[in-house]
C-alpha cells in the first residue's frame, strides 16, 4: 500500500508521541488507583471562611444550608460592602457577617481566617454545597502533623448543558487521575482547590505575609489564590492531601465567552505558579509533583498535533487515515475516562466533544502563556491598575469597613 509522503513525516512521530504520551499518562493512573483516602475517627474545631461576591441568591442559600448542617464551629462570611443581597440573605443564618470594602478576594479570604476561632480553617467559595459528611471526612487527613492542607473532591451543581457535562469529565479525571496520583505518591496536590480548603490556621498565620505580597515579574497577583496558598504550604515544609470521600458541588459557566475566560485566568495563574517552583529547590523534594507540573506544561502543546495531523489528512481527502484517527480518540479516551463513564455511562457520547474542547483548552493555555503579565480577574469587577488591586466598575451599597455583625439564631433548613 502506498501512502503519501505527509504519512510518513507527520505519522510516525505522532504515533511516536503518543506511545510517550500513554507512557506518561500510566504513570499517573497505576497509583491513582491504588489511592485511598484516610479511615479514623480523628476530629479537630473547624471555621468556614467564605468571601462572597456577588452570588446567585438561592445557591448562596443552599450553600449555607449545607455548611451549617455539617456542623462546625462557626461559617464567616466575608462579603463586599456593595453587597447587598448577600448580605440580606446572610442575615437570615445564624453566621458570622464580615463586610469589607477592599476589592478582591485575597484579603476577604486573609479576614475570614483572622477572625477564625478554631484549629482548622475551611476557605470555601460562595456557591460551593457540601454534602452531609464533608467536615467529618476533611478532619481525618489531618491525624497526620505533616499535613497541611486537604483538599476535597468536586463536581459540577446542576450539570445540564454540554459545557457542564464536559466540565464534569475534566474534574473526575482531576480527581480520579492527577490529584490522586500526587496524594499517593508523595502526599503533595499540586493545587487544592478554592472550592473547598482545609488547612491548619497555624499556617495560614505562618503564610499569610507570603500569600498577600505575591508578585510575579513585579506585578501584584490578583487571582490565584488556592494555588498560591497549595505551594505557601508544601514550601513551608508541610504536606496536601486529597479526601476524595469530601464530596462538594459547585456551580460552572455554561456559556462559552465566561467559560473561556475562567479558563484563561486558571491557565495563567498554573503558569506562574508552576514556573515559579520548579525554579526553586522545595518542589524537587516532590519528585512526583514536579513530573506532573512538567508533563502539564508539555501536553498543552503536544496535544495539537492530533488536529493538525486530522486537517491534513482531510485535506489529502485520505477519509480512511481521518476515520481511524476519530475512532482512536473515541476509544483511547474513553478507556481514560473509565472511572466517569461508569458513574455516568451516557457520557460516553461526549468524548469526542471533550476532545475537541481539549485542543481549544490548549490553544488557550497558549494564549495564557503569552499574557502571562496580564492581571484581572475576567469575572469580577476588580483588576491590578498601577501595581494595586482596584475596582473595575462602581457599586453601590453603603460601606461598613470590617464589621463584624453577630450570630443570630435562627432556624436553618436542608441543603438540596
Amino acid at each position: 500500500m502506498n501512502l503519501p509522503a505527509y504519512y510518513y513525516v507527520l505519522g510516525t512521530p505522532l504515533g511516536v508521541l503518543g506511545l510517550i504520551r500513554w507512557a506518561t499518562w500510566l504513570v499517573r493512573r497505576i497509583p491513582a488507583v491504588l489511592y485511598k483516602p484516610v479511615v479514623n475517627n480523628y476530629r479537630l474545631p473547624m471555621s468556614i471562611v467564605v468571601p462572597t461576591y456577588q452570588e446567585d441568591p438561592q445557591i448562596f442559600a443552599m450553600a449555607i444550608e449545607s455548611w451549617l448542617a455539617n456542623d462546625v464551629e462557626e461559617v464567616i462570611l466575608v462579603i463586599d460592602a456593595s453587597d447587598t443581597v448577600c448580605q440580606e440573605i446572610a442575615r437570615r443564618y445564624p453566621v458570622r457577617i464580615v463586610i469589607t470594602d477592599v476589592p478582591g478576594k485575597r484579603d476577604a479570604l486573609r479576614r475570614g481566617w483572622r477572625a477564625a476561632r478554631t484549629e482548622l480553617v475551611a476557605l470555601v467559595d460562595s456557591d460551593t454545597i457540601w454534602a452531609p459528611d464533608v467536615a467529618t471526612e476533611v478532619f481525618k487527613p489531618f491525624a497526620d502533623p505533616r499535613i497541611g492542607g486537604v483538599g476535597t473532591r468536586q463536581s459540577v451543581y446542576g450539570t445540564k448543558g454540554f459545557l457542564a457535562r464536559i466540565t464534569d469529565m475534566f474534574l473526575d479525571n482531576r480527581y480520579f487521575d492527577e490529584n490522586a496520583s500526587q496524594t499517593l505518591l508523595g502526599q503533595a496536590v499540586a493545587c487544592l482547590s478554592g472550592r473547598t480548603a482545609i488547612y491548619r490556621r497555624s499556617l495560614l498565620l505562618e503564610i499569610e505575609a507570603e500569600f498577600m505580597e505575591e508578585k510575579f515579574w513585579g506585578i501584584p497577583c490578583l487571582s490565584g489564590d488556592d494555588k498560591r496558598l497549595t505551594t505557601l504550604t508544601l514550601e513551608h515544609g508541610y504536606l496536601t492531601y486529597m479526601q476524595r470521600t469530601a464530596v462538594v458541588w459547585s456551580t460552572f459557566p455554561d456559556k462559552w465567552r465566561i467559560f473561556f475566560k475562567q479558563r484563561v485566568r486558571w491557565a495563567r495563574n498554573t503558569w506562574r505558579s508552576d514556573m515559579r517552583a520548579l525554579s526553586k529547590p522545595w518542589v524537587w523534594k516532590h519528585p512526583f509533583l514536579a513530573y506532573t507540573m512538567i508533563d502539564k506544561a508539555v501536553s498543552g502543546f503536544t496535544v495539537l498535533l492530533g488536529p493538525i495531523f486530522l486537517v491534513t489528512a482531510l485535506i489529502a481527502q485520505e477519509w480512511m487515515v481521518a476515520l481511524i484517527l476519530v475512532a482512536w480518540w473515541q476509544i483511547s479516551r474513553a478507556a481514560k475516562f473509565l472511572p466517569h463513564i461508569v458513574r455516568r455511562p451516557s457520557s460516553f457520547f461526549f468524548v469526542l466533544g471533550y476532545v475537541v474542547v481539549s485542543w481549544l483548552m490548549a490553544l488557550i493555555k497558549i494564549r495564557a502563556l503569552m499574557t502571562i503579565r496580564y492581571q484581572k480577574w475576567g469575572t469580577r469587577q476588580v483588576a491590578v491598575e498601577n501595581g494595586q488591586v482596584v475596582r473595575t466598575a462602581g457599586a453601590g451599597g453603603g460601606i461598613q469597613d470590617d464589621a463584624t455583625i453577630p450570630m443570630r439564631a435562627v432556624g436553618v433548613g436542608r441543603a438540596a
